[in-house]
């Protein structure tokens, strides 16, 4: 009762901190030593890297930065896994001893498997600790999964927690769109990630300020760009709205198609600037001279930033 509805602040929370909306009721148990262990992918090695250090229950980049030699990487062959050797080696550099070391070999081979089976890019444990019993625990663990995994996984994405997401951005990923609001006046719709970052830089290199991060992926099609102009009009900060499209895969005639259609159906009357550059380029740009409506097609990234930012200043 105490708890339940509270606010609770942390590094993770907004400044004025989240709602308890659940308790969590577990066992006490009087750890007596404290260890760091996690699985991640690792694009240098090309798979699995497992890190560990005997100094656990701490930040592990302090003790990376403190006594690197503190702190292992051992990689793993995805094909061949973790062997008991590997293992029990791995227990003995995290400076368990006697039966423990049998414990934690087990534990880290039923990790690997854990890491393997939902499709985890991360598994970390701190404290991966040993109690006074003698018993090894993962007393508290983070695990990020693989957001292709999804179709798989079903369950565990299942458990995600929106009751604290912006509702648009639940809107937008149900049409496959990847949105986060800013608080800026200049909507943008990019397909890449790497476009929107850059797209958002060079706005605010004319002194603009980008209202969003939304990228409509490779694989977008006319309805996605309808429901990301439906998302985008609604927020009433926008006063322009800047599209900045590279067809490598995307084909830019969609893209023009479901401009054109956006704007009939919400009456846009906000400033916008489009760039589309790559796969029937020319075809799109034919498609949005002819649709009559107010919209700035620009060739050069430069030049259309520099046009988008202008018309909210």
């Amino acid at each position: 009762k105490q708890w339940y509805q509270r606010r609770v602040r942390a590094k993770q929370t907004k400044p004025e901190g989240s709602p308890v909306r659940n308790v969590m009721v577990a066992k006490a148990l009087n750890i007596v030593k404290e260890t760091y262990l996690a699985i991640v992918l690792d694009r240098g090695y090309g798979g699995p890297v497992i890190i560990a250090s005997p100094d656990g229950g701490v930040d592990i980049e302090e003790v990376a930065e403190r006594t690197p030699e503190r702190v292992h990487k051992i990689p793993v062959d995805i094909f061949d896994g973790i062997s008991e050797d590997a293992a029990l080696d791995l227990a003995r550099k995290l400076e368990f001893e006697g039966d423990a070391v049998t414990q934690a070999a087990g534990e880290i081979k039923k990790l690997y498997e854990l890491f393997l089976g939902v499709d985890a890019t991360q598994v970390e444990v701190n404290p991966f600790g040993l109690t006074d019993n003698n018993e090894v625990v993962c007393f508290d663990a983070k695990i990020n999964f693989d957001d292709n995994s999804q179709f798989r996984q079903k369950e565990i994405f299942g458990m995600e927690d929106t009751s604290e997401s912006d509702p648009r951005e639940l809107e937008a990923a149900e049409s496959d769109l990847n949105y986060i609001a800013m608080d800026g006046n200049i909507a943008c719709l990019v397909n890449g990630a790497g476009l929107a970052m850059a797209t958002m830089d060079i706005i605010q290199l004319h002194g603009g300020s980008p209202a969003n991060f939304l990228d409509v992926g490779g694989k977008v099609q006319e309805e996605q760009v309808e429901k990301a102009f439906n998302i985008l009009t609604r927020d009433p900060a926008v006063k322009a709205i800047f599209v900045n499209i590279f067809g490598g895969i995307v084909d830019c005639k969609v893209i023009a198609s479901g401009i054109i259609s956006a704007c009939q159906k919400t009456s846009l009357e906000l400033p916008l600037v489009v760039r589309l550059k790559g796969s029937n380029m020319d075809a799109a740009r034919d498609l949005l001279a002819s649709s009559g409506l107010k919209i700035q097609a620009i060739d050069q990234l430069n030049d259309a930033a520099e046009a988008v930012v202008k018309c909210v200043m």
